[in-house]
């Protein structure tokens, strides 16, 4: 990784850039792809899946016998993980239910609200290069507990034409049934736009890669909600003389594998420990089956030199890592000065591996710094949250008055008569 020693905070901004942060050369291309969808449909997807995946699918739906015959063909071992990890991630998510609570605010004037799960939602799997089934868990398992009406998923063929059976099994404990061999930008427009063959959802969720992203923010204009500006991964590691070279090496690489236009950055007040990092590096990248990938992605990427930990925790709250390691002296007090991050790692034994698949938290997080104002994905994405009220007689002719002041001097008169004419109505009755 390019090293970078001391740069002064007027040349951070240049530091903290992404390099997927101009998305003109290809939105433009997304744009033809989602109006191809809009007006073609179903023959859009097969085209366009022959097109980018070279692959001619000739039904969109997986049918239930596959579903099924996916089971036979997962390892004992990975299918265990798969409950285990299922486990972790109902538990933290269930924790997230919150409980309705009525609160009187004047007497007789009754105020709730209550989650509500969102009816129709399509959930989005990286599967071409690497099968995310570790999403479906993510994603499947909130929207489960949730109580969305309908789910479906989408994603894209192996080289074979194929899904992955691990992600057609993950599906499945996730109770979806409903899914589609599409993936890219197009499914993203299939799932908005809907199809003779795929329904319209009323929200999208999952990550992708730079074509998925811009999708999503473009079908968001027209109608249709999306979970966060997810695109292509990221982590940024803290780390001081107390951390072990070779952990923060393989947390970098864990996040560099993921795609060419992924980016790492390591920031340390150990110049001895970015030196050890980079040979690390190079070491562990000989091993690994996209080392290729990885490299590209390494070339995106930087170790920056800090005097300071209080530096690095500003700096990295400046870029709002999609994943934040901290690696080193007191951090658990230096967690509590972190203001901007997708998921935090505390500790040299949290690799951010545990939150990708089984630690419990959720790993679909904002990337290139949304982190800045969007959380990561959780119950909360999956629900609507709607408000009641419920005013008995005696409450509106305490609380009348109050409204109907205010009404009057925003000069709507309608507002004011609305409240006017039911509290002449209790006292008529009153009188009577």
């Amino acid at each position: 990784m390019k090293v970078f020693a001391y740069p002064p905070q007027n040349k951070w901004e240049s530091l903290i850039k992404r390099p997927t942060e101009s998305f003109d050369a290809i939105e433009e291309s997304v744009k033809g792809i989602l109006e191809s969808v809009k007006t073609k449909g179903d023959k859009a997807l097969i085209e366009l899946t022959k097109k980018f995946d070279k692959i001619l699918v000739r039904e969109l739906r997986v049918d239930e016998d596959t579903i099924q015959a996916a089971k036979k063909k997962i390892p004992v071992s990975l299918k265990n993980a798969i409950d285990a990890a299922y486990k972790n991630i109902y538990a933290f998510h269930t924790a997230q239910v919150g409980k309705t609570e009525k609160i009187e605010t004047t007497p007789g004037v009754i105020c709730w609200r209550t989650s509500i799960g969102i009816e129709k939602v399509g959930l989005y799997i990286p599967g071409g290069s690497a099968p995310l089934f570790s999403t479906v868990l993510m994603l499947g398992i909130p929207a489960q507990i949730a109580g969305c009406k309908e789910v479906i998923l989408c994603t894209p063929p192996d080289k074979k034409g194929e899904i992955n059976p691990a992600i057609l099994n993950a599906a499945e404990k996730c109770g979806i049934k409903t899914i589609y061999t599409i993936g890219g930008a197009q499914a993203i427009a299939a799932m908005a736009y809907g199809t003779k063959t795929i329904p319209k959802v009323d929200k999208v969720f999952g990550p992708g890669n730079s074509f998925v992203m811009i999708a999503k923010q473009l079908v968001s204009v027209n109608g249709v909600a999306i979970d966060m500006p997810a695109g292509p991964s990221e982590v940024l590691v803290i780390a001081d003389d107390s951390a072990n070279a070779s952990f923060v090496a393989a947390d970098l690489l864990s996040q560099a594998e993921h795609g060419p236009d992924s980016q790492v950055i390591l920031i340390s007040t150990s110049n001895k420990l970015i030196e050890s990092v980079n040979k690390e590096i190079s070491i562990q990248l000989k091993n690994l089956p996209r080392k290729n990938i990885a490299e590209k992605a390494l070339a995106n990427s930087s170790a920056i030199l800090l005097k300071t930990l209080h530096d690095a925790i500003n700096f990295s709250n400046l870029y709002a890592p999609e994943h934040l390691i901290l690696a080193c002296k007191d951090e658990e007090k230096l967690s509590k000065s972190v203001v901007n991050a997708g998921s935090v790692f505390i500790g040299n034994y949290s690799p951010e591996s545990a939150g990708d698949y089984a630690s419990g938290t959720n790993h679909t997080l904002p990337t290139n710094g949304y982190a800045r104002a969007y959380s990561g994905v959780s119950i909360d994405s999956f629900v609507k949250k709607v408000t009641f009220q419920k005013l008995t007689p005696e409450g509106l002719l305490k609380l009348g008055p109050v409204i109907e002041t205010m009404a009057a001097a925003e000069q709507l008169q309608a507002h004011k008569n609305a409240v006017t004419i039911r509290i002449n109505a209790i006292k008529k009755k009153k009188n009577v």
